[in-house]
């Protein structure tokens, strides 16, 4: 069973759903992203979603574009990524999952990739470019090594839910708001809608996890109460990274964790 599916029968368990934090490896620098991590850890997170700069982010909004281009601009590459994350998995064993864009895996090889992307402590795989009809070679890859996590939006046909559910594993991530991440548009009634509508579909087979746009703990505490079975927070963090001396980023991040994972205690 995988790190992800283990945290939440334990939050289950706990009458909990859960916080995905989401940080760009190498923003502003590694040393940042290991002590954002322990002030993640300490805050009580949940899952940790880890980005992988990516030279065209598509699915991102200025935040994570930003911080992506500072990445690459430090030298962020593969082998370093994997380094990053093996220096995580000896101080924790919080579920880790490794957000980035198809070519990356596509241009190493999938079984390459998430073969290596498993030995450092990688335990599942966001891929938003990744569409459930091209995913056949990647899904053989990731079987029995990692989750593949799709993600589907309020828009989304019951038809299509369905199939994207079957394909994937540790969680459904359901896109909040129409448009890039960050986005703060307010809480809509059509994703409470969705919600609902994706948790009926999906019968309680896989939890389901709301991201982009969220950033408050008033924020989560209405997609929780809404039926999400987890939250994804990510510019937020980025923000509070940007703006934080190195010295008191542990505990500011800790402290913001905190006041989240609050919201996620039923």
């Amino acid at each position: 069973m995988s790190r992800i599916k283990e945290k939440f029968i334990e939050l289950e368990a706990k009458n909990q759903k859960a916080l995905i934090s989401y940080i760009m490896v190498g923003f502003p620098n590694e040393k940042a992203t290991i002590t954002a991590v322990r002030g993640l850890v300490k805050g009580g997170a949940d899952i940790i979603e880890l980005g992988f700069p990516f030279s065209d982010p598509i699915a991102d909004g200025p935040v994570i574009q930003n911080a992506s281009t500072i990445s690459l601009k430090n030298g962020t590459n593969i082998s370093k990524f994997f380094s990053i994350v093996k220096k995580i998995r000896k101080e924790t064993d919080i579920p880790l999952v490794l957000m980035t864009y198809t070519n990356i895996l596509y241009h190493m090889g999938y079984g390459k990739f998430i073969s290596q992307a498993k030995k450092a402590g990688i335990d599942g795989f966001i891929l938003p470019d990744m569409s459930f009809e091209e995913s056949k070679e990647y899904l053989q890859a990731a079987k029995s090594n990692a989750d593949t996590i799709f993600l589907i939006s309020p828009n989304t046909n019951k038809n299509r839910i369905q199939k994207i559910a079957k394909v994937s594993t540790g969680f459904l991530y359901l896109v909040a708001v129409y448009g890039t991440t960050g986005v703060k548009t307010g809480i809509k009634n059509y994703t409470i809608k969705a919600i609902k509508n994706v948790k009926k579909q999906t019968k309680g087979k896989i939890p389901v996890g709301v991201g982009f746009g969220i950033s408050t703990p008033s924020d989560v505490k209405k997609y929780i109460k809404a039926g999400a079975d987890a939250v994804i927070v990510g510019s937020a963090y980025l923000k509070l990274i940007e703006k934080t001396p190195q010295n008191k980023l542990e505990s500011k991040i800790a402290s913001f964790t905190k006041s989240l994972k609050k919201q996620t205690i039923l």
